[in-house]
């Protein structure tokens, strides 16, 4: 793992020292005084609390931690704390960039000046903190017209208690381009106390294709927050997962934006909470442009005295004509004591739309295990089968392929540990 002090471009310093003071003058969002933040409470969070990780690269089984199973022949990248490692190897013959965006601001400065912090600005005081303290990184940039057949498979792992790790990642696929972005954020053990604050722009130029996998399975002793945000550009498609697994509390923003005629967005979530876990996502569907589509649906399954939060806006900007979208959030309770909020929103400012949404949150149906149980099969076996089938939606989503089996597989093992 990397150690040593990286000179950065005058440009990237001044953009760091704006955060700093943006750090020192912008509030925390204030529980239900800040629109987005009616069902999320900082009063437990203490910014002061959490100390700079050491750049120490522990030695640590980074694949026994994943959350998604990657394919064989797949490129790794991976993050432990603020210790990243250098690329092995030469550069990709099509001109392919995959390394640490700390790295890639030194060996790719223009380019990477070119991009940064266009999608995502620093006006949030999660966003400014994590401007003005992020190191490593990731830098995905596939030039024009290039298919990254194998997918990108980034790793982040927490190590260190009472820190807060300042996670940046830059993805930009140039006109015509392809590739498959998996990232996961874990701790090393259970018992680790610390907070992740993530940035994600993704930048999907024409005619291109991407699809980002975004898991986390944190420790719940941990927070979370995120500003993940794309940019979809004329006939672009982006294909976006989350998973929601790990940490107790924080907010994480999904902000999708098609800028370009003919651009399609296609978004995936699901979550699987117990205990007294608390997650929050926001997602908003911007169409900015005419004849683009978006879909998207959130699952969750929720047991114990956990709680969570979807809220989801489609806007449809002014003379973005024939524009189709959809949202929904469903969500499955396993007990009386688990509860979700789900709030769906519609922002209209064009006239030839169809724009639609669905929400619903409900406990397991007693007549679905009595019918299962007059099959013969004992209560727990009835239960189970009712899960997987309400979470089998979320799988159907996929084309047969890896990435329908990885998904699967992530979430039948933590559905082992939800249910026990």
């Amino acid at each position: 793992m990397a150690s040593r002090t990286l000179i950065e471009p005058a440009w990237l310093t001044a953009r760091r020292e704006r955060a700093v003071a943006l750090s020192d003058t912008l509030p925390l969002p204030s529980f239900r005084g800040q629109p987005g933040w009616e069902f999320t409470s900082l009063k437990k969070l203490d910014l002061d609390a959490f100390e700079k990780p050491e750049r120490i690269g522990a030695h640590i089984d980074v694949p026994s931690l994943a959350v998604v199973q990657s394919p064989e022949g797949a490129t790794h990248m991976e993050q432990i704390d603020h210790a990243f490692e250098e690329p092995a190897g030469e550069p990709a013959a099509d001109g392919t960039i995959v390394m640490p965006l700390s790295l890639a601001v030194q060996r790719h400065p223009e380019l990477v000046e070119a991009h940064f912090g266009t999608i995502v600005d620093a006006e949030n005081p999660f966003v400014a903190r994590n401007e003005a303290g992020w190191e490593g990184g990731a830098f995905v940039y596939v030039p024009r017209g290039v298919a990254v057949e194998s997918p990108i498979v980034i790793s982040v792992v927490q190590a260190q208690g009472q820190t807060a790790l300042q996670w940046r990642t830059l993805v930009v696929l140039e006109e015509g381009a392809s590739a498959e972005v998996w990232e996961q954020y874990v701790c090393a053990d259970d018992d680790t106390d610390g907070l992740l604050n993530t940035v994600v722009e993704l930048s999907v130029g024409q005619n291109a294709r991407l699809r980002y996998v975004c898991a986390q399975d944190l420790s719940e002793k941990s927070w979370i927050f995120g500003a993940q945000r794309a940019t979809v550009d004329r006939d672009g498609a982006l294909d976006w997962i989350a998973l929601g697994f790990g940490s107790g509390h924080g907010r994480v923003a999904m902000d999708t934006k098609l800028i370009g005629p003919g651009a399609d967005a296609k978004v995936t979530g699901a979550y699987a909470t117990h205990n007294r876990q608390h997650l929050d996502y926001a997602t908003t569907q911007v169409h900015d442009a005419p004849n683009t589509t978006s879909d998207l649906a959130f699952r969750g399954i929720l047991d114990g005295r956990s709680n969570t939060v979807w809220s989801g806006m489609i806007k449809v900007e002014p003379g973005a004509q024939q524009i189709d979208a959809f949202q929904e959030s469903r969500n499955l309770l396993l007990t009386k004591t688990a509860h979700a909020d789900s709030v769906p929103g519609l922002e209209i400012l064009a006239n030839d739309v169809r724009c639609t949404h669905a929400a619903a949150i409900a406990q397991i149906d007693l007549e679905q295990l009595f019918y299962l149980r007059s099959r013969g099969l004992l209560p727990e076996q009835a239960k189970r089968l009712v899960i997987e089938g309400f979470l089998e939606a979320t799988v159907e989503r996929f084309k047969p392929g890896f990435v329908r089996e990885a998904v699967a597989g992530a979430l039948q093992r933590r559905l082992e540990l939800v249910l026990g």
